[in-house]
């Protein structure tokens, strides 16, 4: 397989998982938790459901590092990610809010999927292992 078909096929592929992956551990919380004790509000996302968030999309940003140009794995998922969360977010905010917390999940998506892809790619690159 070529590289032009690896990405062409492998870009729609990655950018469905990503959203996948949001939808699985984000996109169904959308209520906040009021301790009754203290009045605080947490939420919506439980730590566990971050933490899972994370782990899937660092395991998809290993893999399309492994098979694709991180260059390409990058964007599309930083964009797929942040699309997803973007548009629940701003559909239940009145504040305006959300769109401080897109900025700062696209930054995070993509640092993390650059170190994640690029460490991935590498370690491809010194075990002499074919992508295909």
């Amino acid at each position: 397989m070529t590289k032009t078909t690896r990405a062409l096929f492998g870009a729609p592929l990655l950018a469905a998982a990503t959203v996948a992956a949001w939808w699985a551990w984000l996109g169904w919380e959308t209520g906040y938790t009021v301790d009754p004790e203290t009045g605080a509000t947490s939420g919506p996302y439980a730590p566990w459901q971050v933490a899972g968030a994370v782990l899937s999309l660092a395991l998809l940003a290993a893999a399309g590092g492994w098979w694709l140009s991180p260059w390409l794995v990058v964007p599309v998922m930083t964009v797929a990610f942040t699309a997803a969360w973007a548009a629940q977010a701003a559909s239940t905010d009145g504040s305006g809010l959300w769109a401080v917390g897109a900025v700062l999940v696209l930054v995070g998506t993509a640092a993390g999927t650059t170190v994640v892809s690029l460490v991935a790619r590498l370690v491809r690159r010194r075990t002499g292992r074919s992508a295909t």
